[in-house]
């Protein structure tokens, strides 16, 4: 399946240096030859939407991201990054990232050693270095304006004239080093984590326009944008997307945004934006809305970082500290167990009390894990039928499998407890899969998985419309290679780097994310494995063999001006 979406067909392939030099019939022995017959050949796939920024400085593995079949991947995303950055305004890019993307402190800490000030010198340090995929950078809005603007930046002052063209140059410097766009947040959800808001939210047209401009005059370059669309109307108007459109017509820069199924009142329609976004690209506007193919949520649990009574008095006092074992023994306890049943919340956190004690949005998410839960598969209806509250049976739930059973939230894209409007987003034309968010909300989530999700759940395992397993090996491939710019990958044809995935289709297989800690400073992270990967080649080097790394780092930082058709 070549990632053009066409017939699967037979065929040898032959690699050469990086590069794959023939697809059919192929004559002669190679160095080392996998035999392939039953299983499926692809091109590797390519993430578009990571937050590996700060373990590519730290690590030469890219997991959970590599696990799942990426052989490239794009970072940068939502505004937040490392560089620039001044020493003594480290603190604030460490604040924004662990309140935005959920990196915990003591993680970047320990691990990020900032050899770089600016952003290309972040650049020429990540191409000093090796990893098991290819990466991409984006130059992240926020840490341009707080190195343009200092405190004022931080703060979300109006940019002056001046500040917009500090901003511009620095834009135009990372992209002429390489970058392959800008990013920005707009979303009333991205704070720091003392709460305030990120220091992108209230830029104004100009400031946004200087920095996109200077995008263009390089004539490269895509401009993500993290927005909730609050201001769109019942009429399906919006002045942030007006905003947005100006600003890509005067640049002749494309944008993309998540573009997600939201409860009423919390923002922009999906419908509503795509109509829009059809009409921009028809005015030859270039706008590519990023989907995902299923829920955007948490997980809770015992071994994860949110969990229903963890701002109960109890949990903070006697619990919250101690290792997972001596927690589920604790909590056997049926006096711990009254207690924390009985016991109020405290926390000056609204948004993580909802995360965490939204218990009649929860399921039990099982191993394989069930993206998709049917209405009686929810914590209430079940309780119900057990004669029990909703608190003990998630109580009792997150016991299981010695503390490591988690509970599933599926904050957004979920509205009506169903995915039926997915195949009409994949399908709209426009849209490009991403939103894995690997390496961000690491004790959370883990949608890094998404490749192999998409694979066994659409082209698979749903019961309903499905996906075409080429379509959905070109959604992964080709698609996104062509999004972003990345004119030597995304197929299996000769003259492509030889990024592959040989993969046993029928024994595909996600298991539930476990908590490993293996972060700098011992931190946890979850991890999900996957069954059925064969091997992932990356430029002819075998990283992943049976689903586990190989130890080899053939990746590099890509840089754009590479690409002849760079976007």
């Amino acid at each position: 399946m070549d990632g053009s979406g066409g017939a699967a067909f037979a065929a040898d392939v032959a690699v050469r240096e990086g590069v794959i030099v023939a697809v059919g019939e192929v004559e002669g022995a190679g160095e080392e030859e996998i035999d392939a017959r039953g299983l499926i050949v692809t091109p590797g796939f390519i993430d578009v939407h990571t937050h590996m920024d700060g373990q590519v400085t730290w690590g030469h593995e890219t997991r959970p991201v590599s696990d799942h079949g990426v052989t490239t991947l794009l970072m940068g995303n939502c505004g937040v990054g490392f560089a620039p950055c001044r020493p003594e305004e480290r603190h604030l890019l460490l604040d924004l990232m662990e309140g935005v993307e959920d990196i915990p402190e003591p993680v970047m800490a320990v691990g990020i050693p900032w050899a770089w000030e600016t952003y290309p010198e972040y650049l020429d340090f990540i191409a000093s270095r090796t990893y098991d995929v290819d990466i991409c950078s984006m130059v992240p809005h926020a840490a341009v304006r707080i190195y343009a603007m200092g405190s004022r930046g931080a703060s979300r002052e109006p940019a002056r004239l001046s500040d917009a063209m500090a901003m511009a140059a620095i834009v135009k410097e990372g992209m002429e080093a390489g970058a392959f766009g800008i990013s920005t947040t707009r979303s009333l959800n991205n704070r720091s984590k003392d709460g305030t808001l990120a220091p992108t939210i209230t830029a104004r047209e100009d400031e946004l326009m200087a920095m996109a401009c200077a995008m263009g005059e390089v004539g490269r370059g895509i401009i993500e944008v993290n927005d909730q669309w609050l201001d769109m109307d019942e009429h399906g108007r919006s002045a942030e997307f007006e905003m947005i459109k100006r600003i890509g017509k005067a640049s002749g820069r494309p944008f993309t945004f998540a573009v997600l199924q939201q409860e009423e009142g919390h923002g922009g329609g999906w419908e509503q934006i795509f109509r829009l976004t059809d009409a921009a690209n028809a005015e030859g506007v270039a706008m590519r809305p990023q989907i995902c193919t299923r829920p955007i949520g948490i997980m809770a649990g015992l071994d994860v970082s949110l969990n229903p009574f963890m701002f109960c008095p109890t949990w903070q006092r006697e619990l919250e500290h101690l290792p997972l074992e001596q927690k589920v023994a604790r909590m056997g306890d049926p006096e711990v167990r009254a207690k924390l049943l009985s016991e109020e919340p405290e926390t000056t956190n609204p948004l993580n009390l909802w995360l965490a004690r939204t218990v009649e949005r929860m399921s039990e998410m099982g191993d394989p894990p069930n993206y998709a839960p049917e209405p009686e598969d929810f914590l209430p209806a079940r309780a119900a039928r057990e004669g029990r509250s909703v608190l003990e049976l998630a109580y009792d739930l997150m016991l299981k499998n010695d503390g490591r059973n988690l509970l599933y939230h599926p904050v957004v894209n979920y509205a009506k407890d169903n995915l039926d409007h997915i195949p009409v987003m994949i399908r709209n034309g426009h849209s490009v899969i991403g939103l894995g968010d690997g390496g961000a909300h690491v004790g959370v989530i883990c949608d890094a998985s998404l490749p192999t999700h998409l694979l066994t759940y659409w082209a698979r395992d749903r019961s309903g419309e499905k996906l075409e397993l080429p379509e959905a090996v070109r959604i992964l491939t080709k698609d996104n290679a062509d999004f972003v710019g990345l004119t030597d990958r995304g197929l299996v044809r000769a003259g492509f780097r030889a990024d592959i995935n040989i993969i046993d289709f029928e024994r595909l297989h996600l298991h539930a994310p476990r908590a490993h800690y293996d972060l700098p400073a011992g931190s946890r992270r979850l991890l999900q494995k996957a069954d059925g990967y064969v091997a992932t080649i990356k430029s002819g080097v075998i990283t992943y063999r049976d689903g586990e790394p190989t130890g080899k780092t053939p990746g590099r930082l890509l840089r754009s001006h590479e690409f002849a058709q760079a976007v």
